[in-house]
């Protein structure tokens, strides 16, 4: 399913958060959302998600705004969502917390049917979860955690997945599981990401943000140059290429760069 933001523009308490934001995600693309903290990334996500209603413009799925003509009921049957904010613990096994991905396709008196469980126990498996199905959800590390959500995203059934910041505080291994994981699923994805690495290596097309505005767009290789990079992120740049994957790789040093010098096999200095 298709995406689109259309000139949107926030604002939160009188301060504008972004103005007049326009990306479009195609059918199965990976969208990247990048930039500096407080640059009105997880704000532009929680327009697409029904979190935060734009002053102005239009957020599209489907085809259909969500904001003026979807309910909130028929809006999370389209999209999935991924927030930074985790569930609180309680007791919830990792089963409950799943099952509550299906609250949007069920009626407010009806209890969780055998499709439900079904659903539920086909998400866990995708997220190799399966095994923990039973365990209290609190007691599972971060990782384990991030794969859970997922699973409850998953169970959503939303053909748009968003994802806000999913590999804040995981280790690199499972930050490239939990990625390869999401470009397996073949899901149009939009997704807010820290890591340009990560963005670089995973993403179709990125949209970087600055200031709440949207400074450039499309594929990484071409929106990553030493001079965006510098001006946004303020770092000195390198895009190269992974020597293992192929994908693109950014190398990064501080601005002012000092670069050290090299000695020589006689001692001097290179």
């Amino acid at each position: 399913m298709e995406a689109r933001l259309e000139a949107v523009t926030l604002d939160i308490g009188g301060v504008r958060i972004v103005s007049r934001a326009t990306l479009h995600a195609a059918q199965g693309d990976i969208i990247g959302i990048v930039g500096p903290n407080g640059s009105g990334k997880s704000t532009l996500l929680r327009a697409v998600y029904r979190s935060a209603r734009p002053t102005s413009g239009a957020v599209l799925v489907g085809g259909q705004d969500v904001w003026r003509s979807l309910t909130s009921r028929a809006a999370a049957r389209r999209t999935s969502v991924l927030a930074q904010e985790s569930p609180a613990a309680f007791d919830f096994t990792v089963a409950e917390v799943v099952a509550a991905g299906r609250t949007p396709h069920r009626t407010p008196w009806s209890g969780e049917s055998a499709a439900d469980r079904d659903i539920v126990a086909g998400t866990l498996d995708r997220v190799g979860m399966a095994h923990l199905a039973d365990r209290p959800y609190a007691s599972l590390s971060g990782g384990e955690k991030q794969r859970v959500l997922l699973a409850r995203a998953l169970a959503q059934q939303g053909r748009l997945l968003v994802l806000d910041e999913p590999t804040n505080h995981l280790d690199i291994g499972t930050q490239l599981d939990l990625l390869e994981l999401v470009r397996d699923l073949g899901v149009t994805t939009l997704a807010a990401l820290h890591d340009l690495n990560l963005a670089a290596a995973y993403c179709d097309r990125v949209h970087v943000l600055h200031g709440g505005l949207l400074v450039a767009s499309g594929p990484p290789d071409e929106v990553f140059t030493r001079e965006l990079l510098a001006e946004v992120f303020q770092v000195h740049a390198a895009l190269g290429t992974h020597p293992l994957t192929g994908r693109p790789q950014l190398s990064f040093a501080p601005l002012p760069a000092t670069i050290p010098l090299r000695p020589s096999h006689n001692g001097a200095v290179q």
